[in-house]
């Protein structure tokens, strides 16, 4: 019995440096980044091979929606998050009361108008139904993009806080659909046209380049809506971080980009 307890004993303590922090050598090493399946995780998988030969292993959680990867960054479950824009990162902040902060801008997706059952702006029917994403900075941009191409007019000055209700001139009296941004490439054909995040026309196989419009990789947007590399405040020079931005913005990825995408993503870096 007592060489059976010295045995016992002999066990744990050599497993105590493994767990006495919490972490072992491993979790150190790896990088976990929860990102969008289409274009994010793909670029990240470009990634993969950069950060090896630093000796790390990244870990790409696919999650397609637009709460979760931020509330996993922010809780700890992953090191970082890539799939958003800096508006809509600034209004998660200020409404969930999180502290998350970009720390590298890596491209532009271009959003844009498609044909469902209206195959030209200048042919909208009256009372035409268009579908724009309803979360507050994603439908700002649908409207400001509507507004660019004489659809609507809106409240002078609104911006990026626009909503339906900013709607001064509606002379076709479109009526504005607002739906989660995931499904809106599911109903396409049942709306005269919709306005679409470039990740999810990606992902239904839908080229900006067929767009009946879109925004200008020249615009305003295009700085204004690179997405972005988020982490917790605070962990920015964390090396794991510092190493993960370094490939995120390497030659690879940038030519990666821009043989992959069509346009419809745009490196900024």
């Amino acid at each position: 019995m007592k060489k059976l307890i010295t045995l016992i004993l002999a066990v744990v303590l050599c497993a105590l440096p493994l767990v006495a922090c919490g972490k072992t050598e491993a979790d150190d090493n790896t990088i976990s980044v929860a990102a969008s399946s289409t274009p994010h995780a793909e670029i990240l998988e470009i990634c993969k091979e950069i950060l090896a030969k630093k000796g790390y292993t990244l870990d790409i959680r696919v999650m397609d929606d637009y709460i979760i990867p931020n509330t996993s960054t922010d809780s700890g479950d992953v090191d970082a998050n890539f799939f958003q824009h800096q508006p809509y990162l600034d209004n998660f902040n200020a409404t969930r009361g999180t502290k998350l902060v970009s720390v590298a801008k890596v491209h532009f997706e271009p959003y844009g108008i498609y044909a469902g059952k209206c195959d030209n702006l200048a042919n909208l029917p009256e009372g035409a139904v268009i579908a724009v994403p309803n979360d507050a900075t994603n439908e700002a941009r649908a409207l400001l993009l509507l507004e660019a191409n004489g659809i609507i007019e809106l409240k002078e000055g609104v911006g990026l806080s626009a909503t339906k209700n900013d709607i001064v001139k509606n002379p076709k009296n479109v009526e504005i659909r607002e739906m989660e941004a995931a499904l809106i490439t599911g109903v396409l054909y049942d709306v005269d046209c919709a306005v679409i995040n470039g990740n999810y026309a990606i992902a239904a196989n839908l080229r900006v380049s067929d767009a009946l419009a879109a925004e200008d990789s020249e615009s305003a947007a295009f700085n204004t809506y690179s997405n972005i590399l988020v982490v917790k405040e605070g962990n920015e020079n964390d090396p794991k971080v510092q190493a993960l931005v370094e490939a995120i913005l390497s030659d690879e990825v940038r030519d990666f980009i821009n043989k992959t995408y069509d346009k419809a993503v745009v490196p900024v870096f």
